[in-house]
């Protein structure tokens, strides 16, 4: 059986110090760092489409219906 890569996404509801690198209410897929999450930090996929930390506090969770995540993952 193929293993399903699970994927995390958040909605970005401040951009305080970054407006340039983060616009509100938008979804960012998140790459997972526990290093980064003992520091309240999260690396989101930015503007850039590269790989930055920022402050966790900066974003809520949000679940996909997978056909929705499929569609994000693939506009990417």
């Amino acid at each position: 059986m193929p293993q399903t890569i699970s994927h995390q996404f958040v909605i970005c509801i401040r951009n305080d110090d970054y407006p340039a690198s983060l616009e509100k209410r938008k979804i960012y897929e998140v790459v997972p760092d526990p290093e980064a999450e003992k520091h309240s930090q999260i690396r989101v996929i930015d503007e850039s489409g590269e790989d930055y930390l920022y402050p966790k506090d900066y974003f809520i969770p949000v679940m996909l219906p997978k056909e929705t995540e499929e569609a994000v993952i693939q506009a990417a």
